[in-house]
Parts: structure tokens; sequence; C-alpha cells
């Protein structure tokens, strides 16, 4: 059998632009998945959606914006009057690379045609491209894709190195094409996913085995799973009122969530974005190798940075120690980091996702041995629950976590079974463009286009705009990083592709005809960088508009 030219992948897209119905997407998707050979089946359904590797693989192209137009402009004849016109005509980095492409183009494509298998396996290479003089090499290896690809080809190798495919198939729409094609239910395909977190291995199973191999699907130590997550709740009736006063109470700890997977002496932990951070924490690894009672175990938990009396430090500070990749030792004297374990998805080979919350946390009591747990209770009354959540206020902590006691674990779902209740009013956004300053913040990018996630569309949307709450410093680095997530500028805004999460807090939700998402956040100001989210774990559009009904419980609204 031929492989599959690349072009077949960026036709695809270009039809998936044109089509709204997502069975009619699903479908396209089905007859592609048809298509491929068993080979090409995992990488061409991780690039269609945007993806080079599985979200566990610590591999990365790291290629720039600047790189990949340090490229094109060696392949174009450009001046600034033809940049400025295709920029006006395009939205996104890849348009705009197309029509460069199509209107200064030196040489037609070189032969011979790219597949999606070249395409994959130059990636690889990308990827694995480090130390000195990389950058050259990464290039050059960009260059040699890029001559060999059409206009149309070019558009998508760059949206997909850019991480911005914008045609409406997400992860979720690519699990329903996968279940089209192979005959095999579409809750099968998703539970497969959520426990291999591999759409491409998920696909090729489907395709190659059916059902018998989906149903095989279990968890795999040192293969993290999507974290499950949490709504907000307005308040403590709201949790109680949703959860039928059957529900749990945690603190909510001002840390990072991690995964920690263990086998023996082996012991890896990952970050809520499934990055493995294991060198970063070497006392946490210490910790469960001499107090975890399981020799076998995947535990979730919260490391909180400490001072020396024990009480939590400002979350930046953590940040620092998932940051340093070096003289880890005097760090951890520096920042000392305390675990805290709130749940148990596999203990000694007996799999807990589907055992109710209650059981899943007596399993872990009975596994922790000397390890710490988070904070809880199961309140009897309202005025318990409430005493608790002070208490969480007093000792330095966010807030509470209400858990329904009968709710399974569903990775990577933000479902009504556990609710965040905070002591403010925030959200987890998505920077999404900012515009540079005047006067003292002249020179930095320091007003912010601040986004939720469109659950349905998979789509980013502004609900409001920030300078406030960030220092100096932080606006300067800010403005590196932005920078370098660069896809386009419109005058004195610049784009960049969704990657940064902040947290916001604010007073009020307002209906607003100036956004897309309808809705504006008053008085929002940035709180912290969420480094240990990504963008898919930022808050959502449906969130913020149940939070804006709820504000008319003690409100009028005008008629």
């Amino acid at each position: 059998m031929v492989d599959t030219p690349f072009a077949r992948l960026a036709e695809l897209g270009e039809q998936f632009e044109q089509t709204s119905s997502r069975k009619d997407l699903a479908g396209l998707l089905a007859a592609f998945l048809r298509d491929l050979t068993p080979e090409e089946i995992p990488s061409a359904v991780r690039l269609t959606i945007g993806q080079v590797f599985p979200e566990w693989d610590g591999r990365a192209l790291n290629v720039s914006w600047k790189a990949i137009m340090a490229v094109v402009d060696s392949l174009v004849d450009a001046p600034a009057a033809l940049r400025d016109a295709v920029s006006a005509q395009t939205v996104d980095g890849g348009q705009f690379v197309q029509g460069l492409l199509e209107r200064g183009r030196r040489q037609p494509p070189g032969p011979p045609p790219l597949t999606i298998l070249d395409v994959f396996h130059a990636f690889e290479e990308i990827a694995a491209t480090g130390g000195r003089a990389s950058r050259a090499r990464k290039e050059a290896l960009l260059r040699c894709l890029l001559e060999r690809a059409s206009d149309l080809e070019a558009k998508y190798l760059s949206k997909i190195i850019y991480q911005e495919m914008r045609h409406g198939v997400s992860e979720g729409l690519m699990l329903e094409g996968i279940a089209h094609a192979s005959g095999v239910k579409v809750s099968l395909v998703r539970r497969a996913n959520q426990l291999w977190g591999d759409v491409g291995e998920v696909a090729l199973v489907a395709m190659t085995r059916g059902q018998a191999g989906l149903s095989a699907a279990t968890l795999r130590l040192f293969r993290p799973i999507k974290p499950m997550l949490a709504q907000t709740a307005g308040d403590m009736a709201e949790a109680f009122e949703r959860h039928k006063s059957h529900l749990a109470l945690e603190y909510k700890l001002d840390g990072a969530r991690v995964q920690i997977h263990r086998q023996g002496d082996t012991v890896r932990i990952y970050s809520r974005n499934l990055s493995d951070v294991t060198g970063s924490l070497p006392d946490v690894v210490a910790e469960i190798r001499e107090h975890l009672a399981a020799e076998e175990a995947i535990l979730e938990g919260e490391a909180v940075a400490v001072d020396a009396a024990g009480r939590p430090l400002p979350f930046q500070h953590l940040m620092r120690r998932f940051r340093r990749k070096h003289a880890i030792e005097a760090t951890v004297k520096e920042i000392p980091v305390q675990l805290h374990l709130f749940d148990a998805l596999l203990i000694d080979g007996r799999s807990l996702l589907d055992a109710p919350n209650l059981e899943r946390w007596s399993a872990l009591e009975q596994a922790a041995g000397h390890s710490n747990l988070v904070q809880r209770l199961v309140p009897n009354t309202m005025e318990e629950a409430e005493a608790f959540a002070q208490a969480a206020r007093r000792d330095g902590h966010e807030g509470v976590m209400a858990k329904e006691l009968e709710s399974v674990y569903s990775p990577g779902s933000r479902g009504r079974a556990w609710l965040k209740l905070k002591h403010v009013a925030s959200l987890d956004l998505v920077v999404v463009a900012a515009d540079w300053g005047y006067g003292r913040r002249h020179g930095w990018l320091s007003n912010y286009h601040l986004a939720v996630l469109d659950a349905s569309s998979g789509e980013y949307l502004v609900v409001g705009k920030t300078f406030k709450g960030l220092t100096d410093a932080e606006f300067q680095t800010m403005t590196e990083r932005l920078l370098a997530l660069e896809h386009s500028r419109k005058r004195s805004t610049v784009l960049v592709r969704p990657q940064v999460v902040v947290e916001v807090l604010f007073n009020e939700i307002q209906e607003s005809s100036q956004y897309r998402s309808g809705l504006a956040l008053r008085f929002a100001r940035i709180s912290r960088v969420r480094d240990d989210k990504g963008p898919a774990g930022a808050d959502t559009l449906q969130t913020l508009r149940r939070l804006y009904e709820r504000q008319f419980e003690y409100k009028g609204r005008k008629t």
C-alpha cells in the first residue's frame, strides 16, 4: 500500500473548515482513518488535531514562530508591503505562511512529495535535536520539510508546529471519528483514551483489534492519566444542594497537583499537565519511598511549598521548584515542599477508578502509611461545613473542595462530582493576545486579553482585558514569554498561541456586546500565573455563564 501523502491531511483540514455538522465531521474523519495503513494511524491521528506526541510524552519540538518565519523568509521574496497585505487578509500563522508562499515563493516545491510519515519522522528528529547549534539544526530540518511542501501543506505544517489548528476538530471529535470508523461504541473509545492518554494508540487498537482490544485497556504504571477536574460553586449551599448532602470536604491547597506512580523503589511524579517533574521533587520521591505502605500505586496529591514553621508559601515559590533543573539540593533546602495525598487510583494491582470516592479514600488511608493526607471532613450539617471552610482560610489555604461520596474518578472530565469553593471569586483564564503598554509600561506587553474555553467548540473566547496584578519584573518576563508565542499582529496588539494560563480575580460578571463570548469580567486583575496548568485546564464559557446566572439569586435583573 502506498504511503498516504501529507497533502491528504492538509486537504482534510480544509474540508473541516467548511463543515459545521458534528456528524459530517466525524464521517470525514472515519473515511480518512479507513484509508491509512496501521503504521500511519497513530501519527496521522495526532497530527490531524495538532499534536505530534502524546501529552505524557516528554518530547517537544521547541520551534518558535521566529524560527518558522526565518525558514519561510529564506524561501520567498516578500517586501514589507506584501507582508502587510498578506497579514491583513489572514487570521492565524498558518494562513500567513500559506499566503506568503503563494505570493512570493521563489521556487516550486521540490520532489519527492511529503507523506504523513515523512512529516512525523522529521518532527521526531527535530524534537531529538538539542545542545549547541540545535537551533540551526532544527531550522535546517524544518527547511527540508517546507522546501518539499506545497503552499497548503506549509499552512498545516505551521499549524501543527504552533498547535493552532482552528478547524473545529478536537480530541473529543476525533474519538467520535475513531468510533465511527472502527464500529466500536464511542464510550469504549473514550474510556481507552482516558486510560492510555494517547488518541493515536487508541485509534490504532480500535482499527486493528476493535472492541476486544479497547476492552482490555487498563491503567498503566508510569503512563499518567489526565486529572479529574472540578467545577466552580458559588457557596456551600450550592455544594450541599448539588450533592444532596452526600459529600466530603477537603482543604483546597495553594500548591501544585501531582500524580505519583510507584513500583517498588521506582517513583515518578507528574504534573497536572502530565509532564514528568520527578527531578524537581527529590524530597517528595524520598517521602513516598520511605512512608508509603503500598508497593505499587498511582496516587494524587498536592505539593505545597512551606516555610520553616510549615505554613504554606505563595504559589510562585513552588513554581521555582518545578522550573529548577540544576542545583536542586540547594533549592530543596531553600523551598521545602509538603505532600498532601487526596486520591488513590491504583493500589497494589487493583484499579480504583470505578470505585466511589468514599472507597478510594478508605484505600488511600490504608496505603498511605505515614504519608500526609489532605484535611478532610464528611459534614453532617451546613454549620460543620462552614466551620471547616473557615478553618481552611485560617490555615492559609485558598478554599475547600466538595466531592460527592458516590462519585467515580473520571479522568479529564470537568463534571459536577467535584466542586471548588474559593474564598474569593476567581477563574483560570488563557492569555490570547496582549497590547503594548505606554507611559511607565512602554516596551512591555502589559494589557492582557483574557479568554475562557468554549467547551462546545474548543475556541478560546475573550471575556476581558487587564494590566493589573503584575510587578514590573513580571511584566518583563511575560513580555518575553508572549513574544515567543506570537503568531500575528494587529496594530499594537500581539496575538499569541493560547498557552499561558493566569488566575484572575474579579468583582462581577456582566453582559457584553463587545466580546463574542457575550460576557465580560468587571475589575479583573491577575492574581498569579498558573504555570502548573495548560490551556485545556482553563475555566469554560459554560462555567462562566452559570456563575453569571447565579448572581441574580441576590441581585435584581434589568429587563
